[in-house]
């Protein structure tokens, strides 16, 4: 019988909270359990497996980077959507890194709720970009270009990857600058 108070939902609550503590790739279902207070073996009540708790973390972090970016863009266009979508991007992976590294992976095929929740960020993006009148190939490639930008620089952020005695925020204000100028000239 399933420990009173444990469910699927708690078990993947908690296995955020490690992530986003020790990074992704450190949370182990022996750590998970020990937090919970249960033996190992009894996760498996809730969860099937390490595979299946790395998909849930993905879908669940997909869509609250979704939801996030969803209400950073509400009311905004063009440069002030870009850099409102921008800013929040950077603050939701930041504080939430371990996430932020599960909303990386790609979807499984035939994944119907890990694909909705991919799409669901893009979609955001493809919404903002429809500003600049970007369609079809030229809105993937903005999009991409966006995403890898802003991609690399949390990341680097996040991994101590700035040393140079220049503000973070000026360069990250100069970078999404940047990408307005580039996303006005896009096409």
């Amino acid at each position: 019988m399933p420990r009173a108070g444990l469910t699927e939902a708690r078990v993947v609550d908690e296995a955020e909270l490690i992530a986003d503590e020790v990074g992704l790739p450190r949370l182990t279902l022996a750590a998970l359990a020990e937090r919970l207070g249960v033996r190992q073996p009894s996760l498996y009540k809730h969860i099937d497996g390490m595979a299946a708790l790395q998909r849930s973390l993905a879908v669940r972090a997909k869509n609250e980077l979704a939801y996030v970016l969803a209400r950073a863009a509400v009311g905004r266009e063009r440069d002030e959507a870009i850099a409102s979508i921008s800013h929040a991007y950077r603050a939701w992976a930041l504080e939430h890194p371990g996430r932020y590294a599960a909303a990386q992976r790609a979807p499984a095929a035939g994944d119907a709720d890990d694909e909705v929740a991919s799409r669901a960020v893009v979609q955001i993006v493809a919404d903002v970009l429809a500003g600049y009148q970007l369609r079809d190939d030229d809105a993937v490639d903005a999009i991409r270009a966006l995403r890898s930008t802003l991609h690399g620089f949390v990341t680097l952020e996040a991994g101590g990857g700035f040393g140079l005695p220049v503000d973070v925020d000026r360069s990250f204000e100069a970078l999404v600058r940047g990408l307005i100028t580039a996303l006005a000239d896009w096409s």
